[in-house]
């Protein structure tokens, strides 16, 4: 994602479907630095892995924070099938990660929290509108068009493909 703006209203390019992946934690106690701190910085490992990889269905993401004590990711991916295999690839680095951190937390009693939540979003079930931004979400991912390419409203964009 560059700062280039894009002047005018523009849209995400995707007209397929896509998977909106949500990852984050919550440090419960900053004192317990050797808790959460193993889990923030595992994330960078994963994501320069599936940036590498075009074939790994990753189309982009966005790192946010929620206060201080909150980090979260919103990941766009291909599909589900590709988000799964990732997920389970025993020589990729989420499944050596993801057992470390659920030993991390069992022997953290609270001190860091995680969540995800992911939400499969059809074709025609999506739109999105950038005013003056550079690409952003999920049109940093997928790329803009100017908005009256996919319909001038809402309901023009959100119709079934």
């Amino acid at each position: 994602m560059g700062d280039t703006l894009n002047e005018g209203r523009t849209t995400a390019a995707r007209e397929d479907g896509v998977v909106v992946f949500l990852i984050g934690m919550r440090v419960n106690s900053f004192a317990a630095v050797r808790s959460w701190w193993p889990v923030a910085k595992a994330m960078g490992p994963m994501l320069a892995e599936l940036r590498r990889d075009r074939d790994s269905g990753l189309l982009g993401f966005k790192a946010l924070r929620g206060g201080l004590r909150e980090a979260y990711i919103v990941q766009y991916w291909e599909s589900r099938e590709k988000l799964l295999a990732y997920a389970s690839a025993p020589d990729r680095h989420h499944r050596p990660a993801w057992a470390a951190f659920n030993r991390r937390l069992r022997e953290g009693r609270g001190k860091v929290g995680f969540w995800h939540e992911t939400y499969i979003v059809p074709a025609g079930a999506h739109e999105s509108v950038y005013m003056n931004m550079p690409a952003y979400g999920l049109g940093a991912a997928t790329g803009v068009l100017p908005v009256g390419r996919r319909g001038e409203r809402a309901a023009d964009r959100l119709r079934a493909s």
